[in-house]
Order: structure tokens, then sequence, then C-alpha cells
């Protein structure tokens, strides 16, 4: 797993109109305890606007090797990420690789299983394979997680509770993650054995 850290210089440069592709359907909302599923985007997005979770889906055309490194995946989408990252704001940028020759992965897994927090938004940016994001936010909402594959966007807020699962079998995802500083990338773990329980009730297949 690649998780080396990249700064990428602030660009003033205007907001770039054409990332996002309404016509291609790729992410899955899912609320198990009701049985609710959607890959309505429209839907998608409505339903994660009221938590103050952003979705977009952008174009993933680009291919690489199961083992291509950091530098050579930012490069390929550098003309979507810079413009992007100078409007928000964000200055660091890595990559998460993982694949079945992952060393430890179960360990790699057990980490990201567990719920935690950030200290600043989480934008990830799924440039091929898949994983399911899950949310645990309280106040009567339900537990739910949301299937992210290849150009799917998502960014949750600072303080969200929530946990990632690239699967328990022949996991396969590349997802460049975005933040303002290395600092966020710290998970605050909360103790809670939630995600335990729902990662028995479904992971990615």
């Amino acid at each position: 797993m690649a998780c080396a850290w990249l700064f990428i210089p602030i660009l003033f440069v205007p907001l770039f109109h054409s990332i996002s592709i309404l016509d291609i359907v790729m992410a899955v909302l899912t609320i198990p305890d009701t049985g609710y599923s959607t890959r309505d985007v429209a839907e998608i997005r409505h339903y994660l606007q009221q938590f103050g979770i952003w979705f977009d889906q952008w174009k993933a055309t680009a291919t690489f090797d199961p083992q291509a490194d950091q530098d050579t995946i930012l490069r390929a989408y550098a003309h979507v990420l810079e413009p992007f990252m100078a409007q928000h704001g964000y200055r660091v940028a890595d990559v998460i690789n993982i694949n079945a020759l992952t060393p430890n992965y179960e360990a790699v897994r057990a980490k990201f299983l567990s719920e935690h927090t950030h200290t600043e938004d989480e934008v990830r940016f799924f440039v091929d394979g898949k994983g399911l994001f899950w949310f645990n936010l309280g106040n009567d909402a339900p537990v739910f997680n949301v299937l992210c594959e290849a150009g799917d966007l998502i960014s949750v807020p600072a303080g969200s509770r929530h946990w990632f699962d690239a699967g328990a079998v022949n996991p396969f995802v590349k997802a460049i993650r975005i933040f303002i500083d290395m600092a966020g990338w710290v998970p605050h773990y909360t103790g809670a054995d939630i995600a335990d329980v729902y990662s028995q009730k479904m992971t990615v297949q």
C-alpha cells in the first residue's frame, strides 16, 4: 500500500468546470438495516448532502499496472487534481493502492475497518477498483454505506464517524486521498465495535 505524502503547489486558477460526468452510474448507497439501496446518482447526492457529505463523479479513464506507484497515479490526474485542490485550499495528496498482493493485508484492513474520525475533511477520488465507505453519524441517522468505484469522488466532513472496507477476499482499490495538512490523515479511533458488527453483514464482493 502506497501511503507516502506529496505536496502539490497551490495554483490560483479558475474552477475546472468539466470534471463532473452525470451519465455514468457507479456508486451504490445502501442502508442495511432497512434494506434500502439505490444506484440513482441524484438520490445518492441528495441523501448524502443532508449529512454534509459531498459526492461527485469524475472521468477515470487512465489505466494502471497493479503495482503502479503513487507518482504515476497522481501525474495521470494532475489536470483535475491541481485546479480542484487550488479551488478548495487542499495542499496534500497521496494514494491508497490495495490489491491481493498487499503485504499484511489483514492488518491493513483491520486498521481501516475500525471506526474513526479525522480533524479535517477526507476527500477520496477512486481511480480503479472499489471499496465501501461506512458511516455512523448518530442523531437517529441509520448506519449506511456507499460503494465507491472508479470515477467516484466523496468528501467526508471532519469529525464524521466512519470506516472503510476494501473487502475480505481479493481486495482491489486505487484511490487518491486529499487533505489540507498531513495531520488530517491521522485517524482518531472511537473504540466502538460497530464496524465489526456491520462488516459481518456486508462487505465488498
